[in-house]
């Protein structure tokens, strides 16, 4: 039987059966959950992972006809992509999520301020795993005109992202956001603060999702959302799902080294090798470097490359 991985921890995953015929789509879910553990404890195709599996994640299961309601992971189906980050404490890449059409990167005008670099970070990520990417702003409603907040947001535009403005309290731009995420699997990325669980519990009342304060001190949310969740979308079968991931204040990119980090900042990659110095220009000091030039030409942000200058450094430490 095969089944898709709805939450896990600590080596124990909730697994729905899916419809034998439907198994090609993730958003055809059947039955109740199944408390699972991997079969020997070792699960081949997730070594060298902080955690083995993700929601999202389609496996193999044997049934335990002794106990109900229980079964064993005997194996994963091959996945089509994985949404990840580098997990510093455990010093693994961590997966967030898999099999998934799409990557919404959650932020917000204030409360708390814009992080630009915090959406250049999964923007990369999601580049490095191939998954489109949309920008989701927020608390849209609190939004009071501020210019580089505006600067900022229009340029993600100009390089080819899509932005909805939208807001969970007054429901601004939800109808959209609704349409955009379904018949299809995203996963919600975003700081803490964000509102991502407002968010979801529009989308999906049932969910039931907890809302956390925002410490007014420092501008901080909580942590309402401790592991990655699978949650369905309510209506038809294939209405669509979303992948709640904890929030976070720092994400660092897996599988990304220092040296590649150009070719997935989207604006800079199509100048990476026309530099005097090839490949080996550091997009710093050389003469002749292309990606300097396009700064200075207003072609790439000022501070999209700062951003990209900062995280630069971040990996050359970490790798």
């Amino acid at each position: 039987m095969t089944g898709l991985i709805v939450r896990g921890s600590n080596n124990i995953f909730y697994v729905r059966p899916l419809d034998s015929s439907e198994e090609s789509d993730l958003a055809s879910l059947a039955g109740k959950e199944l408390e699972c553990r991997i079969k020997g404890k070792v699960l081949r195709g997730v070594q060298g992972y902080y955690n083995p599996l993700a929601p999202g994640d389609k496996v193999k299961i044997e049934v335990d006809p002794l106990h109900p309601g229980k079964a064993l992971i005997t194996e994963l189906v091959e996945r089509k992509n994985a949404f990840t980050r580098f997990n510093q404490k455990g010093m693994a890449p961590q997966l967030l999520a898999a099999n998934v059409d799409m990557v919404l990167c959650v932020t917000t005008p204030a409360s708390p301020p814009f992080r630009p670099r915090f959406l250049d970070r999964v923007l990369a990520q999601a580049e490095r795993a191939q998954i489109p990417a949309v920008i989701i702003v927020n608390k849209w409603d609190l939004h009071d005109g501020d210019y580089d907040v505006d600067e900022r947001l229009e340029d993600y535009r100009r390089i080819g992202y899509r932005l909805l403005l939208v807001s969970a309290l007054t429901g601004e731009g939800m109808e959209e956001l609704a349409a955009l995420i379904s018949r299809r699997v995203s996963v919600m990325v975003g700081q803490s603060g964000v509102g991502k669980s407002s968010l979801i519990n529009k989308l999906a009342p049932h969910a039931e999702l907890k809302v956390g304060d925002l410490c007014e001190k420092y501008e901080r949310g909580s942590h309402t959302t401790t592991m990655s969740r699978l949650i369905q979308l309510q209506g038809s079968a294939d209405a669509g799902c979303i992948i709640d991931t904890p929030g976070v204040r720092r994400l660092m990119p897996d599988g990304i080294g220092a040296e590649d980090l150009a070719l997935y900042f989207r604006e800079f990659a199509p100048l990476v090798g026309q530099c005097t110095y090839g490949l080996s220009c550091s997009h710093r000091i050389e003469p002749g470097c292309k990606i300097m030039e396009a700064v200075a030409a207003g072609v790439i942000h000022e501070d999209r490359y700062e951003s990209y200058l900062r995280l630069t450094d971040e990996l050359k430490e970490l790798y």
